[in-house]
This record gives C-alpha cells, sequence and structure tokens, in this order.
C-alpha cells in the first residue's frame, strides 16, 4: 500500500507506466501470494546478494492488449469507510476497471488522520475476496450444493409463510447486523415489523446493551457523550474495560496526543493489555468488581471533599443517597477483599481524578458484559457525575463501541423492545411510523398475532437458543422459535456453544445471510445429537454484498454519521442486503408496502431500494435522537470536504461545497446525532453532548427530561440559573409538546401547515419539525427538557448500583456477601435464573473442579467473530493460533511450558484444544481467550463443514464454546467477561 498523499486536481492525470505496472502488479500477484511465499520467490528470503543475482524470479507483469493500453483504463477514486470498529476511518478506494486495485487511508479525514491499524490496511481484500460465499447453498446429506437465488428465495419464503400459519409470526427469529448500513438496518425493523414479529436484535445486545440502558436511564441517551477526538481536550483518561490499542487502534492516536500535552492515562483492567503498556498507572482488578473499584474511589473523594457540588446541585439528582450508600459500603478494606486494589492505589487514582480536570472515562465490553453490566456502567456515570464531568469538553463518557454500525444498528435498527429511534412498542409509537411508512395502522396490527404481542418486547439474540429449547409452557409467547435468520451475526460470538449446537439442529428453518457463511453454517452441518436433530430442518446460505458493494450511511462511536461511496459491484452472484429484503418482501407479499417510499435502481438486472431514500425516511420520522437533519446531501458534502473540519473540535473553519455551493460553516464533521429539526434549519449536530456552554443551534443541550418533572417530593428538572447559554428559559423545563408551546405563547410562530401537523403532538410526533424549530431557532430552548441527570434510577432493580458475584465465579465467600439476583419468571419472554444458577454452583463446589477465571477479549489483527478478517490473507498471517494466555505459576503447577497444547475445560463440559501462551499480563487466578476464532470444535478442525472453498483461512476453537450461562438483569446481556474454567497440559 502507498501512502502517500493525492495532490489536488491529480486525479484527471494518466498514471505513469510504473504506476501503472505496479498497481497491476498488486492487483494480480499479491492476492494469490502470502508473504513468505512472495520472498522465497523474489529470493529475498535467502538474502539480498543471491536476490540480486536471481532478478529473473521477478518477472513484469505484461498488459493483455500491449503496453499501448498503458494509463488509458477508467480509473476512479471512491470515498468509503472501514467496515470493521466503530472508529469510523475514512479510506480512499482506487478501482481500475470497476476493479480493487489500491487504497490509501484519507489524510484529510478528522478522525483517523490517514493512519489506519492491521485491519483498516487489509480491507481491499474484501473486494477480491476468494474465501467469500459465491452462490445461494442449501445443505443437502450434510454438504452444501448450489442452488439458484430464485429457487433459495422461492423455498425460503414458502417454509416461512408455512411456519406463520402453523405457530404464528413469533416463530421466526431474526438476527440483525451492526455490518448493515443506517439504511439497511432500518429497513430490516421495518421488514421485521410487516411479517408481524419483534422478535429481532442484533450484536449490540450483546457488546453495549447495558450500556445504552444504563447511561440512558442516568441521563437521556445512551450513547458516547464527545468524541475520540475531543480526548485530546482530556487532563486525565480513565480507561476501564477497554483494551482500546487493539480494539480502537487508531483512536488511540487522539489519546497519544493528549499525553504529548500532559493528559494522565489510567487503565483499570484483570489483564495487562496493551493499552495498558501505554498508561501512568495500570490497576489490576478481578474481574467483575468494577463497582467496587469505582466507589472505592468515590469514597475517596466523598471523604475529601473533591465532588463538583456546585454541579451535582443544579444538575445532579439522587447522589447525597448514592454518598450516602458508598460511604457505608465501601470503605478501603471491603473495596480490596472485593477487587484486590489497596486502598494507596485506590487514593492515588482519586486524587489524579480530582487534580486533573476535565477528566474522561473510556469503557467497552470489560464493563457491559456481566449479569450487573447495566449497575458497572451506572457506576461510572455516577463517578463523572461526582467530578462534574459530564456535558464538558475533555470530559464525559466515552464509550467505545465495537463495530462499525454497531451504534447507528442500535439507533435505528432492529432492537426487540422499540422501533427506530428507541421509539418504544406503545401504539402511539406505531401510529407515528405507520404514517412515516405510508401504512395504515390497522394492516401493521393484522400482521402480528395479537395487538398484545405487538406491544411486547421480544426474544433478545443472546437468549434465541432457549426459544428453542425451553419448554413451551414457560415461554411468554404461543410457539417455540422454529425458524431462524442469522443475517449478518457470528455465532460464536455468542455464549453457551455446546446448546447452540443443539437448538440450530432443532430448527426447522435456519438462513445464513453473510458476505462470508459464517460459524453458522459449519455448526448446521456439523453431525450432533440424533435425538435434536430436526429431519425437515432446511438450511440455506445467501451470499450478501460487503458495504464495499453498495452506498449508504454508518454511524461512528461518536455518533457522526459517513456516506460511503460504492467501491465496486456486487462480487460473484451476492446481493445487497436491502435488496434481499426487498425480494423476500415480494415473495411475502409486503414489498408494496415495504418499499413505497423509495425509487427502485437497477442493480445486475434487479430492483434495489435506493439508500438515499431511504434515509430520507429515516429523515422524516427518527425526531427522539435528532437523526432528521443528516440528508444523504449533507453527508456527501461533508464526507468530499473533510479538510475543512478541525481534529479537536470536529467544527468546520468555513468553506463551501464546490459542486453544490452547500455553505458548512458551524457544522461538526458527520452531523453527530442528534443533528435537530429538518436539514433545511441546518442544525449542526452535537458534538459533547449536555454541554449547557453552548447555544442549542450551536451544538449545545443540557440533560434530557425523560423521567417526569417530581419524584417523592424533590424536583427532577434542572435548578435556576442551569441552562444551555442563550435559552429564553432559566431554569428546568420538562419536554416540549403542544400544550407548552401554546402555555409559552410561542404557537403562532409556528406557520399554518406546521400548526396542522403539530396539534395534539409532541416534539417526537410532530411530522413537520416545526415545534422543534421555534423552541430552538427562536428561543434557545431544548426540545427534550432541561432536567437533572439520575444518580439514582429507581426503575432498576438496584437503584443504587449495588456489587453482585457472578453465577460461575471462583469466591463462594464473597458470593454469601455479594449475591446474585433472584430468579425472573418472565423476562423479555423466557424465564432467567440467577440464584438457583449461582447457589447450585456454590453446592456442587465447582470453583474446586474449575478453579480459573476464564475472560475474553480482542486482538487487533482480527474483529468480531472473525469470519471476515480471519479469511483475509494478510491478517491470517499476523495470528495463526487460538490460544489462551496462562500465568507463569499457573502453568508452572500444571506443567506446561509456552507453546504447548493445551485443553480448556469449560464448567459446561465444553473441552477447546488451544496453544498456551505463558505471560504474566494475567495473574495467577486468571486465564484469557480472544474471542474471534471458530472453526475447529473440542479439538475437531470444521473444515469439512464449510461451503467448499468458503472456509476461513485460520481456524480456531471459539472461547464461547465454553462460556456459560448468565445475564444482565435488566437488558439479557450475555455474562462473557467471568466464568470459570481449568487448564490441563494435552
Amino acid at each position: 500500500m502507498l501512502l502517500t498523499k493525492k495532490q489536488s486536481g491529480a486525479s484527471g492525470a494518466a498514471p505513469s507506466a510504473f504506476v501503472h505496472s505496479l498497481r497491476r502488479g498488486l492487483s494480480q500477484a499479491l492476492p494469490t501470494l502470502d508473504r513468505r511465499s512472495f520472498l522465497r520467490r523474489s529470493g529475498l528470503g535467502v538474502g539480498v546478494g543471491l536476490a540480486a543475482s536471481q532478478l529473473s524470479l521477478v518477472q513484469k507483469a505484461h498488459a493483455a492488449g500491449g503496453v499501448d493500453n498503458i494509463g488509458k483504463g477508467k480509473v476512479e477514486v471512491k470515498r468509503t469507510v472501514c467496515t470493521h470498529c466503530s472508529v469510523g476511518c475514512a479510506v480512499d478506494a482506487v478501482v481500475e476497471n470497476g476493479v480493487w486495485v489500491r487504497q490509501e487511508a484519507v489524510f484529510d479525514s478528522p478522525i483517523n488522520l490517514g493512519a489506519h491499524c492491521a485491519k483498516g490496511a487489509a480491507l481491499r481484500e474484501h473486494g477480491h475476496g476468494e474465501y467469500r460465499l459465491r452462490y445461494p447453498m442449501k445443505l443437502v446429506n450434510g454438504k452444501y450444493e448450489r442452488i439458484s437465488w430464485d429457487t433459495a428465495l422461492t423455498e425460503i419464503s414458502a417454509k416461512m409463510l408455512e411456519l406463520k400459519k402453523a405457530s404464528g409470526p413469533d416463530s421466526v427469529y431474526f438476527i440483525g447486523s451492526s455490518k448493515h448500513n443506517n439504511e439497511q438496518a432500518y429497513l430490516m425493523r421495518k421488514f421485521v415489523s410487516f411479517w408481524g414479529t419483534n422478535n429481532c436484535d442484533h450484536q449490540a445486545r450483546i457488546c453495549h446493551s447495558t450500556t445504552v440502558a444504563g447511561v440512558a436511564n442516568t441521563w437521556g441517551y445512551g450513547a458516547m457523550t464527545n468524541s475520540y477526538n475531543d480526548m485530546q481536550n482530556s487532563k486525565v483518561a480513565l480507561y476501564i474495560g477497554s483494551n482500546a490499542a487493539e480494539a480502537h487502534p487508531v483512536s488511540m492516536l487522539h489519546m497519544l496526543h493528549a499525553k504529548e500535552n500532559g493528559c494522565k492515562m489510567i487503565v483499570v483492567d484483570p489483564r495487562f493489555t496493551r493499552t495498558a503498556a501505554k498508561a501512568d498507572e495500570y490497576v489490576r482488578i478481578r474481574s467483575g468488581t468494577d463497582i467496587p473499584f469505582l466507589f472505592g474511589v468515590l469514597y475517596h473523594i466523598f471523604k475529601n471533599g473533591w465532588e463538583d457540588k456546585k454541579y451535582i446541585n443544579d444538575r445532579v439528582y439522587g447522589m447525597d443517597a448514592v454518598k450516602a450508600d458508598v460511604m457505608a459500603k465501601w470503605t478501603p478494606d471491603k473495596v480490596e477483599e472485593a477487587c484486590g486494589v489497596k486502598e494507596e492505589q485506590v487514593f492515588k487514582i482519586a486524587k489524579m481524578l480530582h487534580e486533573n480536570n476535565p477528566g474522561t472515562i473510556v469503557w467497552c465490553m470489560g464493563q457491559t458484559q456481566h449479569t450487573i453490566g447495566n449497575a458497572i456502567v451506572r457506576a461510572s456515570c455516577i463517578l463523572q457525575l461526582a467530578l462534574g464531568n459530564v456535558g464538558k469538553s475533555g470530559g464525559g463518557t466515552n464509550i467505545f463501541r465495537g463495530h462499525d454500525n454497531v451504534q447507528g444498528a442500535t439507533d435505528v435498527g432492529p432492537n426487540p423492545d422499540s422501533l427506530p429511534g428507541y421509539y418504544g412498542l406503545a401504539e402511539g409509537s406505531w401510529k407515528h411510523f405507520a404514517n412515516a411508512w405510508g401504512v395504515d395502522f390497522e394492516w401493521i396490527k393484522k400482521q402480528f398475532a395479537s395487538p398484545a404481542m405487538m406491544g411486547k418486547n421480544g426474544i433478545t439474540v443472546s437468549r434465541w437458543i432457549d426459544g428453542v429449547l425451553e419448554k413451551n409452557e414457560l415461554i411468554d409467547q404461543d410457539s417455540n422459535l422454529r425458524g431462524v435468520f442469522y443475517w449478518g451475526h457470528a455465532p460464536n460470538s455468542q455464549t453457551r456453544g455446546l446448546e447452540m449446537k443443539r437448538a440450530m439442529d432443532k430448527l426447522d428453518l435456519l438462513v445464513v445471510v453473510d458476505p462470508y457463511p459464517s460459524a453458522t453454517a459449519a455448526m448446521a452441518a456439523m453431525p450432533g445429537k440424533a435425538e435434536d436433530l430436526n429431519p425437515n430442518r432446511a438450511v440455506y446460505l445467501l451470499p450478501a454484498a460487503t458495504q464495499f458493494e453498495t452506498s449508504g450511511s454508518c454511524t461512528a462511536s461518536n455518533r457522526s454519521l459517513q456516506w460511503r461511496e460504492k467501491v465496486i459491484e456486487p462480487l460473484w452472484e451476492s446481493r445487497s442486503d436491502h435488496m434481499i429484503m426487498h425480494q423476500f418482501a415480494e415473495k411475502l407479499g409486503f414489498a408494496k408496502e415495504l418499499s413505497k417510499n423509495y425509487k427502485m435502481q437497477k442493480v445486475g438486472g434487479m430492483d434495489e431500494p435506493m439508500p438515499e431514500d431511504i434515509l430520507r425516511e429515516i429523515n422524516k420520522c427518527v425526531w427522539t435522537i435528532g437523526y432528521t437533519g443528516q440528508s444523504p446531501e449533507r453527508l456527501k458534502a461533508h464526507m468530499k470536504n473533510m479538510n475543512v473540519f478541525d481534529v479537536k473540535t470536529l467544527k468546520a473553519k468555513g468553506g463551501k461545497d464546490k459542486e453544490t455551493g452547500y455553505d458548512f460553516t458551524g457544522d461538526y464533521f458527520g452531523l453527530p446525532w442528534p443533528c435537530w429539526g429538518t436539514p433545511e434549519l441546518k442544525h449542526p449536530g452535537s458534538p459533547n453532548l449536555y454541554d449547557t456552554s453552548k447555544h442549542v443551534m450551536e451544538g449545545g443541550g443540557n440533560f434530557r427530561a425523560n423521567f417526569g418533572v417530581e419524584r417523592e417530593g424533590k424536583s427532577l428538572l434542572a435548578e435556576d440559573g442551569s441552562h444551555s447559554k442563550g435559552a429564553d428559559i432559566t431554569t428546568g423545563y420538562p419536554e416540549l409538546d403542544h400544550i407548552l408551546l401554546k402555555k409559552l405563547g410561542w404557537w403562532d410562530e409556528l406557520s399554518d401547515a406546521e400548526k396542522a401537523k403539530a396539534e395534539g403532538k409532541n416534539w417526537k410526533t410532530d411530522a413537520s419539525g416545526g415545534m422543534i424549530r421555534v423552541f430552538m431557532q427562536n428561543h434557545g430552548c431544548h426540545p427534550f427538557g432541561n432536567a437533572k441527570a439520575r444518580a439514582v434510577v429507581w426503575n432498576f432493580p438496584d437503584p443504587i448500583p449495588q456489587h453482585r458475584e457472578p453465577l460461575y465465579g471462583t469466591r463462594p465467600d464473597m458470593a454469601a456477601k455479594y449475591p446474585t439476583h433472584d430468579d425472573k419468571k418472565a423476562f423479555w419472554r423466557l424465564p432467567t435464573l440467577y440464584k438457583t444458577v449461582q447457589d447450585k454452583n456454590i453446592a456442587d463446589k465447582a470453583y474446586e473442579k474449575f478453579p480459573l477465571i476464564l475472560t475474553s477479549g480482542r486482538l487487533v489483527e482480527y474483529e468480531g467473530g472473525g469470519e471476515e478478517t480471519r479469511s483475509n490473507p494478510w491478517l491470517a498471517e499476523l495470528q495463526q493460533e487460538a490460544f489462551v494466555e496462562i500465568n507463569p505459576k499457573t502453568a508452572a503447577d500444571r506443567s506446561i511450558r509456552n507453546g504447548d497444547r493445551v485443553w480448556l475445560l469449560g464448567a459446561t463440559g465444553a473441552r477447546l484444544n488451544v496453544q498456551a501462551l505463558v505471560t504474566e499480563r494475567v495473574d495467577t487466578g486468571t486465564v484469557w481467550m480472544p474471542f474471534h476464532f471458530s472453526g475447529r470444535w473440542q479439538g475437531a478442525d470444521m473444515l469439512a463443514h464449510y461451503p467448499k472453498g468458503a472456509a476461513p483461512i485460520v481456524r480456531g476453537e471459539a472461547v464461547n464454546t465454553a462460556t456459560t450461562y448468565g445475564y444482565d438483569s435488566v437488558t439479557m446481556m450475555q455474562e462473557t467477561k467471568t466464568t470459570i474454567c481449568n487448564i490441563e497440559k494435552a
């Protein structure tokens, strides 16, 4: 890859013969050569001298039409966004005659500043991907056979309708994708609604659902408050449960810039990570004990009077109750007993946070993936509120999301408890979307099994296996699940792998829609237990296009939206996800309703809904979170003119788009949501949420009034004088509706057309956007009100966060002091066990058979379930083995040496054969595995069970084959970060 900055105007010039030859050589030779083969063939592997004497081994590739063709091919540069993590790195793809031949990181991007990580640098391989799923396939007698698209669509649709007739629409489950762009994620939620179920979900459930619920219930929105860029303004940064150096490598650019300016970096993690290697202070805690540590820090802040008292008085509800709880329960001795950190270090951290202001906190799945994940993330929020760090530059809670569009898919995609934009499942929400979709509300209602099911949360993706396996009388829907769509989701990223295999075998219908067959294909084809296999089961694989073979928007972790240009046409017989949805809707009888608001474009001679039109529909209805101002035109202008945005603030320095004349002045890059009102209002986006130092029309704001106006005689609204800059209302106020606007005397500032649409509505359902315009533009007030953040969340199981031990742990003494929750009979449609499981494990002395804590995390080379990245030869070479990290003492006690094959024995009976990496990164009581691997199953290679030619290059044991039961008490997040195991030499 040539990392050379392009000069403006150079794109139209014909490339030199040398560049053309090099480009052709790269596109033709490298995809079929690994590095070692390349070195051997070039002679470099045996010394430079020999290489110099054998130059004939490297032959120039000649163009088929002779030298006269050089420089005459059609060369285009397409701007896209990396499809791996959530940082949002921009990429320029060089395409010659329809072939992706080269890529460059975009130097002008304010997010990645011309940088790539290993995964981003290898993106081009997806555009050639020889390990892709090429054709529709069907499992026949244990082997996948090629079938036509028409056969696949016809047979699958017929099976779906058969299941719907026999068992109702809730018998089919749809697992969407955080790899879908915003338009596809939104369309999937619409598709599932027209099918007649809320049984849908995606990866956010198992990565940050506890964040979304916990943070939203604290102050309004469950998203990253600031940005990667804004961390350059931080004076201290606390990373807890985040290994950003490997999971979000390019984000570290901004942190390292901050360190150059004196920012102190603290890393808290059970494992000494590559991020910890950059820290000024590293703190090792026992996995799952984040609350004891965080509240131990808070103890010292309260004890020394270091909390921001005015901020708390003006903007926070319930901190006095939290203080009383913390001071009583989390004295230094209790903190050390629970998490293992001595008082001196806890005090040192508290002092660092106090003395360096503003400070930010970063967390990822190390905090979220626990049965108390919702409480852990709220403890982090409470710490920041106590310090007065939320709503200011350099502060906030910088929650790093995982996949490239997991934020967008959460915002507008297939969630089982909400419609796009976190609108609930109440009748009013359905009517709002029926109006936006141009369909009759009663027609949608008839698609569901009953009106009650229309308003009931669906099953979560973390529990779909129990939707299949659980006794029917214990499930809160008519039928067990009988059909499942894996539409861009990795099964090895979910816990309880052994039970998942059983559930797959019992299904009537299993459909995988993915650019790669994923581990689902191999798991489904692999022989299981005879008693589990449904003889009538049908399994299909449908090749989806990657995001480089379509266009659309994606939302980075900082809430900025970016528009991807289509780089190449779909490879092989793959089709875009939104085309596939439309084609299924045609077979199922609701294509007219699904796509009525969209123009069609021809792709491969077939109709495909225009992504721009889908985004325009989103713009017209998702008022709650401000997905209304980011029109396709504004986003495309931002992508073409990245150079005008400041790399710290993300604010445009001025400038106009040459093609459209669009003026960027005041805009923040990517129009981070909420971008209020219609695109014509030209709201600039919100770079830092809840920031009262800015006017609301300049990206400012305050905490959301989403929980009422009073609680037990105390006001929940902000105090007098606490308001966003320039607001006409200078005290707290409730959310905006037509009544409030009339009482304030501002109703007549609406046009007659706006009045007609706004009558009887609130700011979330006013389709004109007029109420938002008047409230914000004319009066400087926030449509969602001005309230206090909640330190006490009274509607959660633990209103003040409480530490509770995991269901599978190695400390029965601590479980006695900090027991888990009681069982729940019906929770997201399923019975959910807590105390029963924990008590049984203690009674069985599972901690003696499995004395090691098993936790997991990411590697820089791979992403997610790993199927895409382990199928990429450039990345596969870098990390070729699944492994487990073991402390030297733990290894010595088991006669294990570095590099030995070992068996990891899980509490479920699973046995994983992996390589031992003996290291002091983990302590003596903990082992760690990366979660990106699949393709081996309890010692056996699954190669024979993949479609021929479509298996990943690197295959290894999935850690989640061995992980255990355990779910968050609010969101059903799986507990993957704390379970138990043992290790023995193989």
